[in-house]
């Protein structure tokens, strides 16, 4: 049997310590039942990984492509966004009904569920059998390698995707390639990353833009 003395002996939370803790679980359980939405939000957070050839675009760059697809789509239009995760996130952020869905390698973005499509340009027509060919509304796409080998491959993906409009975000040596397999031309706005990168990036469109300032 245990004494008294053995009783005050067992470490007793402080009232602030189990508001605390309450707190935390309370929190657990806030996340346990977020839906969706609530749990797409919060990719924000996840880092670029340079390995996989990340490089996020910075908050005004991210708005200016985001409010350039959603004209472009019209209303109920559908976006797809390659490797621009990005992208996606702002486009949920300013309008959270679209119809967008992003193709990525990163497996760590199925947390988008249904918006979710995993994306190996290395089998650049290999899609779900759910992805109809030309039926998004504009598709735009930013290759993770400034090569040839990776463009190529990426155009068939976009190419096959597009009904018409496409947008590319890429490093500018490679203009003449984009040119040559895709017919864009480049665009005035220069897009910006998070983190400053050496190589020079543009965008290059199939159409004359509302806020990439090109004259196709």
């Amino acid at each position: 049997m245990s004494s008294d003395s053995d009783e005050d002996d067992v470490p007793q939370l402080s009232a602030h310590a189990l508001a605390a803790l309450q707190e935390f679980y309370a929190e657990q359980t806030a996340i346990a039942n977020e839906d969706e939405e609530e749990v797409a939000a919060k990719v924000g957070g996840i880092q670029e990984d340079w390995q996989l050839s990340q490089f996020w675009y910075d908050d005004d760059t991210a708005s200016v492509l985001a409010n350039e697809a959603i004209t472009a789509a019209g209303v109920n239009g559908r976006i797809a966004c390659i490797s621009t995760p990005t992208l996606f996130q702002k486009l949920r952020q300013i309008n959270s009904s679209c119809s967008a869905i992003i193709f990525e390698y990163d497996k760590r973005f199925e947390v988008y569920g249904d918006h979710f499509v995993f994306y190996d340009f290395n089998k650049p027509l290999e899609l779900p059998e759910h992805i109809k060919a030309h039926s998004f509304d504009i598709v735009i796409g930013d290759p993770p390698f400034l090569t040839d080998d990776c463009l190529e491959p990426f155009s068939q993906t976009m190419k096959l995707l597009a009904k018409d409009k496409m947008i590319l975000c890429t490093g500018a040596v490679m203009e003449a390639s984009v040119k040559k397999l895709l017919d864009l031309e480049i665009c005035n706005f220069q897009p910006k990353h998070a983190k400053n990168l050496a190589n020079e990036f543009r965008c290059f469109a199939n159409y004359t833009t509302t806020y990439l300032n090109n004259d196709r």
